[in-house]
């Protein structure tokens, strides 16, 4: 993609921030309980995964009744709260009854330095998105370590004028350490730097952002319950809003 459209894509969610996704909307009226259904033999539905053709990674029965998605980034601080907090309740406790799907868009709220990050974390084969996605979230405070150093980011943004998308995003991946991080969870360096360098995928990482602009995504992260809105982006207020969805 030309680095001119990226950046007008990109500005349509200028506006969008971490920590500001959930503020509105949500539905108070309690539903009645949902039946869980057993997983196919042989497995569990936390095992179940596919990339759906929305451009997200999907978790459980692909047929649940509650449908939860979020839109998150992996350098926001908030989205990491609930990735440390609330993935393994969500799973373990939701997910794995059959009435809950989990489906996770990355949502490049932070532009450059969040596409290395997004691209390495779908760099992988489905049954390892969501522990990639879990362990980026846990380990999160050694990269924001390195994105509040002003006179180091600044000095490397000062280098990548002119480059093109796919360049700046190897550039950060490296700063931030995410290649290096990837590459201790089993991927190796050359299939990491040909997903950060595939235009297509980075292509369809902007894709993603259109589509949540529809979803009325303002920031991250922003949860969509069964196509409603969750109102508020911790935890608790996720796991409220699926016990009034009958989970």
């Amino acid at each position: 993609m030309n680095p001119r459209i990226l950046f007008a894509a990109l500005a349509a969610v200028s506006l969008a921030s971490c920590g500001g996704g959930g503020a509105s909307g949500g539905n108070s009226v309690a539903a009645a309980p949902v039946a869980a259904k057993p997983a196919p033999a042989g497995q569990n539905w936390t095992e179940v995964v596919s990339k759906t053709p929305e451009g997200g990674y999907r978790m459980g029965n692909p047929d649940a009744p509650i449908k939860l998605v979020e839109y998150g980034s992996r350098t926001c601080p908030t989205c990491g709260a609930f990735g440390q907090t609330g993935q393994k309740p969500l799973t373990e406790k939701y997910v794995t009854t059959g009435k809950v799907s989990y489906e996770f868009r990355d949502y490049l709220v932070h532009g450059q330095p969040d596409f290395a990050p997004s691209l390495l974390g779908r760099c992988t084969d489905p049954s390892a998105f969501f522990p990639l996605l879990e362990a980026m979230y846990i380990a999160q405070p050694q990269f924001e370590a390195k994105l509040a150093d002003q006179n180091a980011t600044n000095a490397l943004q000062a280098q990548l004028q002119g480059k093109t998308p796919n360049q700046m995003a190897a550039a950060w991946g490296d700063y931030l350490g995410y290649v290096e991080f990837v590459k201790q969870r089993g991927i190796p360096e050359a299939k990491a730097r040909a997903c950060i360098a595939d235009s297509k995928a980075l292509n369809e990482l902007i894709g993603l952002m259109n589509k949540g602009e529809g979803a009325t995504v303002s920031g991250t992260p922003t949860f969509i319950l069964n196509g409603t809105k969750v109102e508020g982006v911790s935890w608790p207020d996720v796991e409220a809003a699926l016990k009034r969805a009958g989970a």
